[in-house]
């Protein structure tokens, strides 16, 4: 696993613009600190937020959700997902809302697109494992895993050339590409990100080692490294739909992400053509 001192953090704090935690997000996890607040009290939190309370019922009545009945109601969306799902999913949706799209030297709209692709799909992955696993941090985790990117793209103008760089090469990975360039590569940004919207201590540190496939041998928890295979397949999947080809090391990895997810070849073809319709409705 890697491990960052407090040095590289107060460095990543004085050197990137990292949007603060949103109030709405400050209000929810407050209720949750309680340990005793009513459901209730989260809707009307949301409900306040017009454009959070709309992208919520988009989503709940989403594939990724599988639900048999269409949501009409915040307050039944949020009675349906509990406290984890909502503050999961009000993370995600505010987090693409801090990032100024001109002052990037890419297409932020193109890459929120993508980790909302991977995060559904991180979804879909969870629903058919055969070991239960809680859906919203895989929600969680799809939204996040790059969120080191935009403020890496904002502060390098040059970026889009790492980012082409590490697409043309097997030599190098975008991590080391980046480290080679700026001193420093996304998954630490996106770490320190992490950390100041206090996500769980575990998606932090899934964050911080995403592209770190030594993972799948090192790490002994069980659910981390299930995190870990769901993330990398639904990388791939969106990568090869959206860009026909799959992702660096998928051909190294493959066979222990289908080791650690207990999935067959058949059952892995059967995931990529759920996964190719729904993402096809969705252009």
């Amino acid at each position: 696993m890697i491990e960052i001192n407090e040095q590289i953090l107060k460095d990543i704090n004085r050197n990137f613009i990292i949007p603060p935690k949103p109030e709405i997000l400050t209000e929810l996890q407050n209720l949750i600190a309680t340990g005793d607040a009513p459901i209730a009290d989260a809707a009307k939190v949301v409900v306040k937020d017009l454009a959070i309370s709309s992208a919520i019922l988009k989503i709940i009545n989403s594939p990724a959700y599988g639900l048999s009945r269409t949501v009409a109601d915040i307050k039944q969306a949020v009675m349906f997902l509990g406290w984890d799902g909502v503050n999961a999913l009000v993370q995600g949706l505010k987090l693409k809302e801090m990032f100024a799209t001109e002052n990037s030297c890419i297409s932020l709209e193109r890459f929120w697109d993508t980790s909302t692709e991977i995060a559904n799909v991180n979804m879909m992955i969870g629903q058919r494992l055969k070991k239960q696993i809680a859906l919203e941090p895989l929600y969680t985790l799809g939204l996040f895993h790059d969120c080191g990117v935009p403020p890496m793209a904002i502060k390098y103008d040059n970026y889009l050339t790492a980012l082409h760089c590490a697409n043309q090469t097997d030599k190098e990975t975008i991590i080391e590409i980046e480290e080679r360039l700026y001193k420093t590569n996304h998954a630490v940004v996106g770490y320190y990100f992490a950390n100041s919207w206090h996500l769980p201590k575990e998606i932090c540190q899934l964050i911080l080692n995403h592209h770190n496939v030594a993972i799948l041998a090192e790490v002994t928890d069980t659910d981390e490294k299930i995190c870990f295979a769901i993330l990398k397949m639904s990388e791939n999947l969106v990568n090869m739909l959206r860009r026909g080809s799959p992702i660096s090391q998928w051909g190294v990895i493959e066979s222990k992400i289908l080791g650690v997810l207990h999935m067959n070849d058949d059952e892995y073809c059967d995931l990529q053509e759920d996964v190719i319709d729904f993402l096809n409705n969705l252009s």
